[in-house]
């Protein structure tokens, strides 16, 4: 009798984030799949479970699509994790996931991201679903909690779900995921693409990202690229079967392509529109752990070495890192001790700051004029990197 193939869902689904500016991956955002049926299955005789949700936990994840949301959270996380690479993870959450759960969801949600070995300025917790007025406040608080324990905040569908404008100023995202259709019709219409315009200045001045995730064709991300979107995903740029350390296809646009503008402000943009995901490790780090960092991730300038509290502790410049390793007898003298010693002391800026203000810091130190910049928050966590290259070209008239 010839072989049955039996279909089982992936495990996880793995999607590129991709910086436009650049054309390198600078995080993941990962779909886990549904439980294994063998595990619901173990699940089912039990029609009581869902009382006794910590010792039949699957049934439970079937009856309780909050429950189910973690699981496939920390789900992602793990499958992440075996990839084995080190970028930004970037993660779905439903809006009433955060609305129904209080602190015992938010504690089991951060021990399962650690114990996927992720710490949570490593994590952008994506959040997505409406926003009804009645649920705002819960949202609301829930998102809060999450800010100060260290997540970086996402909100999705933005210029299609309901998702109120002042969210955006009190949630203080770090990335605004538009709908994805939207971002697919705005080469066709009109009316669309001034609606992600809008959304673009809107998140310029509040000092965050748009995400345009969804993107199908080359004609579909060079528009966006138009539009002053910097992030984007989709099947135009990475195959569905992509995996960390895979190449992605970034369509380049035309030499004579016009800058697009921005309006002029009284201070000019922040620095945290030009904030990148940073690569973190722990200041524990060695540095043939940091070496095999950057082997992985080629696009890397930088790993930023934090300490316990998220703090930015000391950061790896890539070039003088290999250099330094690759010279006579590098590798044997530093390889297993701390990366540390081949490090630098930060440079820090405040995320609130003029961009014009950081470039004129970066300039102060002559042997490390290119260096990339930490963005700190209000208490002086890790929130990404800035590019020189990219404050410079921003700037430039």
């Amino acid at each position: 009798m010839p072989a049955v193939d039996v279909l089982l869902p992936a495990r996880a689904v793995f999607q590129p984030v991709i910086d436009l500016d650049t054309g390198h991956v600078v995080a993941v955002e990962t779909h886990a799949g549904p439980p294994a049926p063998s595990a619901v299955a173990r699940a089912e005789p039990f029609p009581g479970a869902a009382a006794h949700a910590p010792e039949t936990g699957h049934f439970a994840m079937r009856a309780d699509p909050a429950a189910e949301d973690v699981r496939r959270a920390v789900a992602a996380a793990r499958a992440t994790a075996d990839l084995g690479t080190q970028l930004p993870l970037q993660i779905g959450l439903r809006a009433e996931t955060l609305a129904a759960q209080g602190e015992e969801f938010l504690a089991e949600l951060h021990r399962g991201l650690g114990a996927a070995g992720r710490r949570p300025h490593e994590v952008i917790l994506c959040v997505g679903g409406g926003f009804p007025p009645a649920q705002r406040p819960a949202v609301q608080a829930a998102l809060a909690r999450l800010r100060r324990t260290g997540y970086l905040i996402g909100l999705a569908g933005v210029g299609a779900a309901h998702v109120p404008l002042d969210l955006l100023v009190d949630a203080s995202p770090y990335l605004v995921k538009i709908d994805p259709e939207l971002a697919r019709r705005t080469g066709t219409d009109p009316r669309r693409a001034a609606l992600v315009t809008a959304l673009v200045e809107l998140a310029h001045r509040l000092g965050t990202h748009v995400l345009a995730p969804g993107l199908a064709t080359e004609e579909q991300v060079l528009h966006q690229r138009e539009l002053g979107v910097r992030l984007v995903q989709g099947s135009a740029l990475a195959p569905p079967e992509w995996r960390p350390g895979m190449r992605v296809t970034v369509p380049v646009a035309a030499r004579d392509e016009p800058r697009r503008e921005r309006p002029e402000s009284t201070l000019g943009p922040r620095v945290a529109e030009f904030t990148l995901p940073a690569l973190t490790m722990p200041h524990t780090a060695t540095a043939d752990e940091v070496l095999d960092v950057l082997n992985a991730e080629t696009g890397t300038t930088s790993v930023v070495l934090t300490d316990d509290r998220q703090r930015p502790w000391a950061t790896v410049d890539r070039t003088r890192f290999l250099l330094r390793l690759s010279g006579a007898y590098g590798h044997a003298l530093y390889a297993h001790k701390p990366a540390a010693n081949l490090a630098d002391a930060p440079r820090l800026v405040p995320h609130t700051v003029p961009a014009v203000a950081a470039l004129r810091a970066a300039g102060r130190e002559d042997d490390r004029v290119y260096d990339d910049l930490v963005v700190t928050d209000e208490v002086g966590r890790c929130l990404g990197i800035v590019r020189v290259a990219d404050l410079i070209r921003g700037l430039s008239p």
